[in-house]
């Protein structure tokens, strides 16, 4: 599978950067074709401007920073996201990609009446790995897993029909032993390593 990376955190010797560099290096192990975004290091810009979006629906007024996003958004049979988790939610970094990536006449069209129908219809698979410092029950039950709904429910409207979705999250990071963070990449490279090629 073509699978694309997308890695959103500030601190390339974080965590967040181990757990990508992990997940890629079994994606690879396994036969998988990977690619990688790394938001910060390429210096995404992640705002929507007032020109941009004036002409956001119109797939011929793409701004060309975004076009090596788009051609490896459209490349991909999997995106598999990773990212810490900040105010219940991914970080705005993230979140601006998706806003300016996933946009119309690309992730999707809208019909004059009505709905919404998938642009990328090659997706077959979407996954995140995140971290999160916020315990399970505070995160899922008091805020109702915000990042989670967004990216697994939200953005499968944009692909095909029957796409599967894997979600791995490490929660209480500050708290974490070395033990267990170890363990949380034993069960990334693990969760990679059942991807079908």
């Amino acid at each position: 599978m073509r699978l694309l990376f997308v890695q959103a955190h500030p601190v390339p010797e974080s965590f967040c950067a181990a757990l990508c560099r992990a997940a890629m290096d079994e994606a690879g192990a396994r036969g998988h074709a990977v690619r990688l975004i790394d938001l910060h290091a390429c210096g995404f810009d992640p705002v929507l401007r007032a020109a941009e979006h004036r002409s956001y629906a119109d797939p011929a007024q793409l701004p060309a920073d975004l076009a090596p996003h788009v051609e490896a958004l459209r490349w991909a049979e999997g995106v598999i996201f990773v990212y810490p988790t900040w105010w219940q939610a991914q970080p705005a970094i993230l979140k601006g990609w998706l806003d300016r990536v996933w946009r119309p006449g690309v992730a999707f069209t809208a019909p004059p009446g009505g709905g919404l129908r998938p642009g990328l219809p090659q997706l077959r698979l979407i996954g995140a790995i995140t971290t999160l410092g916020a315990p399970w029950w505070v995160w899922a039950l008091l805020m109702g897993a915000p990042g989670r709904k967004m990216l697994l429910r939200g953005l499968r409207a944009c692909t095909a029909p029957r796409t599967r979705s894997f979600w791995l999250a490490l929660h209480d990071i500050d708290t974490r032993p070395e033990a267990d963070r170890r363990r949380y990449l034993d069960r990334v490279r693990a969760r990679v390593a059942r991807i079908p090629v």
